[in-house]
């Protein structure tokens, strides 16, 4: 698959469209390689959300998901099964429950990281030097645009996210 190119100062909807949405594909297709089995990519969801916010409750984790508790209860359940989850009870309300990643879930993410970085690995490889320096740049200064538009998204939202 080849990228069009592209005029020296490309408008964001070219950028969206043409190159970003391509590379999220590709990406895609190469992560996909990496198996999140016996997760799955609900499952997934669950478990990197857990990795970033140890701790939280079934509500939270729903809302986080764009999901109801219900059907979040039930993803919880299966992880809890497969030895990647633990429900605490929490010391300050014995009614409410606090959700963790066990050790075996930050193992499973780990592995799952390195099988990726693997794929991806491959393919930088068959880049130019001035090329990888490029993307770099590139992903460094969306990154900082994505981090600031979330932000600002909580802001408005009053800190929630979806």
């Amino acid at each position: 698959m080849t990228v069009t190119a592209f005029r020296p100062r490309p408008e964001p909807d070219e950028v969206a469209a043409r190159v970003t949405a391509t590379a999220a594909e590709l990406l895609e297709v190469l992560w996909g390689r990496a198996s999140t089995a016996p997760a799955s990519a609900s499952q997934l969801r669950v478990m990197l959300v857990l990795e970033h916010h140890e701790g939280i409750n079934l509500r939270t984790l729903a809302d986080s998901l764009a999901s109801t508790p219900p059907s979040t209860s039930r993803l919880c359940d299966r992880l809890q099964a497969a030895g990647f989850v633990e429900r605490v009870v929490s010391p300050a309300d014995r009614r409410e429950v606090r959700l963790y990643l066990s050790g075996r879930g930050h193992a499973f993410l780990s592995d799952l990281r390195v099988r990726r970085e693997r794929a991806l690995q491959a393919v930088l490889d068959q880049m130019p030097t001035a090329g990888r320096i490029a993307l770099v740049q590139g992903l460094e200064a969306f990154c900082d645009a994505a981090s600031a538009r979330i932000h600002d998204d909580a802001d408005v939202s009053g800190g929630r996210t979806a």
